[in-house]
């Protein structure tokens, strides 16, 4: 596996939506993927250890028909096990240097650092290829969730030098101040699920972070 390019990380990052029947998730990952979404990541904290690993295959192959990439949420070793793209950590899901020494060059690791700049320091000090900050908007997902400010992106930008992910109540209305301040990745679970054409709204995505960064 080639070593990644991160610094290319940018655009729509599809979070799988829970609650949904793995064809039904499928099908609308791949409509995600048929609209352009090029990263997507399999979020998962309901299903059972085989349904996750079943699931996780399934991801992989389809999103190897598109040539995107998949990164699996809070789990180092199904990542592996899949051979997954890479793996996103939270804050108490796992130690991000030993992560970086397990994964190697060739897999991207992604870590949440929530509204803490520090932590997302410490995060890229580790070998994190992205860091991730939110919630940028109130959160259906996560309704009690820290509110992270814009100015974390300018500062990722500027000081950290790695791509920075905005996660929490995007929509397409709101998602422009978040790639203005400097955002390279908008992560997105609802906004994209739910709407009436996956498909549509992840080209209209695309296009927008195209936009913005011309």
């Amino acid at each position: 596996m080639a070593e990644p390019a991160s610094h290319g990380l940018r655009g729509l990052y599809a979070i799988t939506p829970g609650g949904v029947a793995p064809s039904a998730l499928l099908a609308r990952v791949g409509a995600a993927l048929a609209g352009g979404a090029r990263l997507v990541q399999y979020r998962d904290k309901d299903a059972d250890a085989v349904q996750r690993g079943e699931l996780a295959r399934a991801l992989r192959s389809l999103c190897k028909r598109f040539d995107a990439l998949l990164l699996i949420n809070d789990d180092l070793a199904l990542a592996l096990a899949v051979n997954a793209d890479g793996v996103h950590l939270g804050a108490t899901d796992g130690d991000l240097r030993a992560a970086r020494q397990t994964l190697g060059p060739g897999r991207l690791l992604g870590a949440s650092c929530y509204a803490d700049f520090e932590q997302a320091h410490a995060a890229v000090s580790a070998g994190a290829d992205y860091v991730a900050f939110g919630a940028v908007y109130p959160s259906l997902t996560k309704p009690q969730a820290v509110r992270a400010p814009l100015s974390l992106f300018r500062r990722c930008r500027a000081e950290l030098r790695v791509p920075a992910c905005a996660i929490g109540g995007i929509t397409l209305d709101n998602a422009l101040p978040l790639l203005a301040a400097g955002a390279d990745l908008l992560a997105v679970i609802t906004d994209l699920f739910e709407a009436a054409d996956i498909a549509s709204r992840a080209a209209a995505y695309q296009r927008l972070c195209k936009e913005a960064s011309a």
